[in-house]
């Protein structure tokens, strides 16, 4: 994999691999041996990529597997917001090398972009404590360039098969750039406003009834808008308002048939 110009002259580094067992779990050892970011891990093949809530599955050579090693991004606080950040830069790398699908992508909260209602890419941001009040942040990117799971919780789709085809060096020499311009404007977290108000205009579902499933219970309402802190708002039939820092977000329609189903990563 080979970094666009930009990013290699603003500092960003990258290690490509074969086949690892996860780029997340690499980028973290890397960081736990001294290595400092930005440093993006890469590999044709994982082994064992890792989801939300501890999901691990294969991830075969033809789609993109990437992380993002980030030293002191932000303020402890502040770090969860680099989901919608990577989200942005996504977005904005598939518009430069798949221009046709710029009205068929949408963002699900809070961390996936779709195709035609399908997800077609994950993002998981993973964090450790440092020295003092620093932190050591791991973006993982997985994008269906090729192939896509099956049977699946959540409708799944790949940009091949969207009509798209784009391979993951291209994709990733874009969003090695992109990732770094969203980044600064986020600046730290002082411009999450600027960067919520982008993603809010491509997010899927907003103003319609959603269900969100939680780690005990689930939540019907509809999607009102994001707070501050990027957190879903949620307003219930009876006018009741709720904020939800993570979980699991379905269309109303789709959510019975994924309740029936066994849910399984993307």
């Amino acid at each position: 994999m080979d970094l666009d110009p930009a990013a290699a002259v603003a500092g960003v580094r990258v290690l490509s691999h074969e086949t690892l067992g996860s780029t997340s779990v690499e980028a973290l050892s890397a960081a736990r041996a001294g290595k400092g970011g930005p440093l993006w891990i890469t590999a044709r093949r994982q082994t064992a990529g890792r989801g939300r809530r501890g999901r691990t599955w294969v991830s075969e050579p033809g789609n993109l597997y990437a992380s993002l090693l980030l030293s002191d991004p932000s303020p402890p606080e502040r770090a969860p917001e680099l989901s919608f950040v990577a989200a942005l830069a996504l977005h904005d790398a598939l518009l430069e090398t798949a221009p046709a699908l710029a009205s068929r992508l949408g963002f699900k909260w809070p961390n996936d972009l779709l195709c035609d209602a399908a997800k077609v890419a994950g993002i998981l941001v993973e964090g450790e404590g440092g020295e003092g009040n620093r932190v050591v942040v791991v973006v993982g990117v997985g994008v269906n360039c090729a192939h896509h799971p099956i049977d699946t919780a959540y409708p799944a789709t790949n940009l091949s098969a969207a009509g798209a085809p784009v391979s993951p060096e291209k994709l990733f020499r874009a969003l090695s750039r992109t990732f770094m311009r969203r980044l600064a404007e986020w600046d730290r977290g002082s411009g999450f406003c600027a960067t919520r108000r982008a993603w809010l205009a491509h997010a899927c579902g907003l103003g319609e009834m959603v269900r969100v499933t939680l780690a005990d219970r689930a939540l019907v309402g509809r999607f009102e808008m994001l707070d501050a802190a990027g957190r879903l708002v949620l307003r219930s039939a009876e006018g009741t308002i709720e904020t939800v820092g993570a979980g699991e977000m379905f269309p109303l329609a789709l959510s019975s048939e994924a309740r029936g189903r066994k849910s399984a990563p993307q």
